[in-house]
């Protein structure tokens, strides 16, 4: 399934940027651009429009206001210049707001919202995807790899770098563990250290303050001790 993305700017170079990123990504594809909003008015109007990156500042019509006004099952991206929009764009409950110029690490945490959001608004399971299976996209190296949910056994920090452990492998990924703590679903990960974040249902065992998961014995945190191992233990 193509996910189909609509950019609307008034600065050519800044659709270019869009365009470009878009581009890593075989399941995304950018079926319009418009330098001014009043022309994609039409075309969004039809509703097969997946995702919407849409300017702020842009002549005959301000972006939010545009916003206001499109299909409600538009998924739409704020790409402003100027942060100080981000309060009231979210008010109209739109998916990500980025700022220029948009660095292609922050761009990969939007397709990932775009690509959860997509599926769950149209009910599709692909068929390499079971119905439980959600994933996650890591730049590792030049490439994008993609990792499911389910196979993260666990995260280690390790500076400005993550180790992402999985059951095929491991990855060195340049993120921080706060950033892939917020990317995975809490419902079954929790960080338990500052410099480690579980899946909940990879523990095998617990003894004391330490976790066992495959082979590996993780420590927990003193400040998320309690809190950890309620969780684990699924204590009420």
């Amino acid at each position: 399934m193509k996910i189909k993305c609509v950019i609307i700017d008034d600065e050519p170079l800044a659709i270019k940027v869009v365009e470009n990123h878009l581009k890593e990504f075989q399941n995304f594809e950018v079926i319009e651009t418009f330098n001014n909003p009043i022309e994609a008015l039409s075309l969004l109007e039809k509703g097969n429009v997946d995702a919407l990156f849409l300017d702020i500042n842009m002549p005959k019509m301000n972006g939010l206001d545009f916003a206001e006004i499109i299909n409600s099952k538009t998924n739409v991206i704020i790409t402003s210049a100027y942060r100080e929009y981000g309060v009231e764009s979210f008010d109209l409950n739109v998916l990500d707001y980025l700022v220029k110029p948009i660095p292609f690490n922050r761009f990969l945490k939007t397709i990932n919202k775009i690509t959860q959001q997509v599926y769950l608004q149209k009910g599709i399971q692909k068929e390499e995807d079971s119905s439980n299976e959600s994933f996650i996209f890591l730049k590792v190296d030049k490439k994008l790899i993609k990792i499911k949910f389910e196979d993260i056994l666990y995260v280690e920090s390790l500076k400005d770098y993550i180790k992402v452990f999985t059951t095929s492998g491991n990855y060195l990924v340049h993120k921080s563990l706060t950033s892939m703590t917020e990317e995975l679903p809490d419902s079954n990960f929790i960080r338990i250290h500052r410099s480690y974040t579980i899946a909940i249902d990879k523990v095998k065992s617990v003894e004391g303050n330490l976790v066992e998961i495959a082979t590996t014995k993780i420590p927990i945190g003193r400040k998320y001790v309690n809190h950890a191992k309620r969780i684990i233990l699924n204590i009420d």
